[in-house]
């Protein structure tokens, strides 16, 4: 399948075989690490707190600060793509994030720590935003699902196996290696990134700096609040935070319908497909937040199973997707990714009713069944629905789709996070109400994506 992506056919866009070859190593190497990062961290946070002689809530922000910086700029680095280039921006994000790598491993203070993970978000951020619409102009039209299904492959295994593989590092080596193994990736990435990217001439636009503030309030605000609610701290920092931050979003889309060159184009939300598959993709990644964040409590402290074995129980979910992703993509290609996209929900549904039913005298299997059907069902919806976002607004726009792409995962993520911990503070709550929500969400993700095949169908007929 991966050789297909590289063949060359007379008439086709994007870069030759070669060329797409190496830019895609650049793009997944770089890409990996960003999305590894915002969840490698995770475990190693009580050892942190040990050795730079932090608390326990203060070794938490070693892991906020990067989802908060992140959040924050996803919108406007995917405008600021259109007034420098996509390739440029990538190749400094990548830069950045890789010397920034360096500083957190040389960091032996939890202040500097801060600082560089702060700057390790930065370069992440101008990565992630544009991402998938750099796949627009590598590949050809023609392969467009399936590259997309790559990417799509490659930020699901990355925020799935984050906490895996920081419990390995720290398993033979300290905690800067958490951060020290991205140095050698990142300048392998960078060199190819150099050598293969797609050059674009910047487009003489101004960037919309009101709207840039707004965005950042907006988006910060809301993951921070979110957060917090999450940890069980939704307090009146927490509520006043996000009140903020709903302002802010009212200011953004009052500012972008009167301002001449919008930070996001409106024009992206006149096209129905966009914005059913934008609002689908939010209630899905909001039952995945649901789950990632779930599952663990379960696994531990219901089913009484170690750490270790937790870890193991989930990585059905992830290694199911690296299957089925790269192949739903390359169906999207040939067949409607709507209805591609609502089977993969409808899977995704019944994988989540039968997590639902687990409790403390389900065995292995019965976890294993389940999460598997859970990774084929996401496999399958992903990568489909990435492929309409990002495929059906014009090529001048497709920057902005993609950090729109980025910014709903982010919220949708946060927002399911924030669930679980709403859920397990109240007094009635419990894991299971947690994952009958999650149902909820999917089906209104499913119900959205059914909605809009027939308008797929006009764009991809038999």
């Amino acid at each position: 399948m991966l050789r297909r992506l590289f063949e060359e056919r007379e008439g086709d866009d994007g870069l030759p075989g070669r060329e797409r070859k190496l830019a895609m190593l650049a793009m997944i190497t770089g890409t990996q690490m960003a999305v590894l990062d915002n969840g490698i961290v995770n475990i190693a946070l009580p050892t942190l707190a040990e050795q730079l002689a932090i608390s326990g809530s203060e070794s938490i922000w070693i892991a906020n600060v990067y989802q908060l910086v992140t959040a924050a700029l996803l919108l406007t680095f995917a405008a600021l793509s259109r007034r420098i280039g996509r390739h440029r921006l990538y190749i400094g994000g990548l830069a950045i994030f890789t010397l920034a790598s360096l500083g957190c491993a040389l960091a032996r203070s939890f202040e500097f720590l801060l600082v560089t993970r702060g700057l390790q978000a930065i370069g992440a951020a101008a990565m992630l935003s544009i991402g998938p619409s750099l796949y627009r102009i590598i590949f050809p039209t023609r392969l467009l699902g399936s590259a997309i299904g790559l990417s799509a492959l490659t930020v699901a295994f990355g925020i799935a196996a984050g906490p895996s593989l920081g419990g390995l590092i720290l398993h033979v080596g300290s905690w800067p290696w958490l951060f020290a193994i991205n140095v050698p990736i990142g300048v392998v990435a960078l060199v190819l990134g150099i050598r293969s990217l797609p050059r674009e001439a910047p487009q003489a636009v101004r960037l919309d700096i009101w709207g840039a503030l707004l965005s950042i309030v907006m988006l910060s605000g809301s993951v921070f609040a979110l957060d917090q609610f999450g940890h069980g701290e939704g307090g009146a920092t927490a509520i006043a935070t996000l009140a903020l931050a709903m302002a802010c979003l009212a200011g953004f889309i009052y500012r972008q319908r009167h301002v001449s060159q919008p930070l996001v184009p409106l024009a992206l939300f006149t096209e129905p497909r966009f914005s059913f598959a934008a609002a689908t993709s939010t209630f899905a990644f909001l039952a995945q937040g649901i789950a990632f964040v779930g599952l663990p409590f379960l696994y531990q402290t219901v089913m009484g199973v170690s750490p270790i074995m937790s870890a193991v129980l989930f990585t059905p979910w992830p290694l199911v997707i690296m299957i089925i992703g790269p192949l739903a993509g390359r169906l999207a290609d040939k067949r409607n990714p709507a209805l591609i996209s609502s089977i993969g929900l409808a899977l995704f549904l019944l994988g989540m009713l039968a997590l639902s039913g687990l409790g403390a005298a389900s065995s292995y299997l019965d976890v294993i069944w389940r999460t598997a059907l859970c990774g084929i069902g996401y496999g399958l919806f992903q990568a489909p629905n990435n492929r309409e976002m990002i495929g059906s607004v014009p090529v001048e726009l497709s920057a902005n789709a993609s950090g729109v792409l980025a910014s709903v995962r982010t919220f949708g993520q946060s927002l399911g996070t924030a669930s679980v911990g709403l859920v397990l503070g109240l007094s009635f709550g419990s894991l299971t109400l947690s994952l009958w929500l999650g149902c909820v969400s999917v089906m209104v993700a499913l119900a959205l994506s059914l909605y809009r095949v027939p308008m797929a169908t006009r764009r991809h007929p038999r």
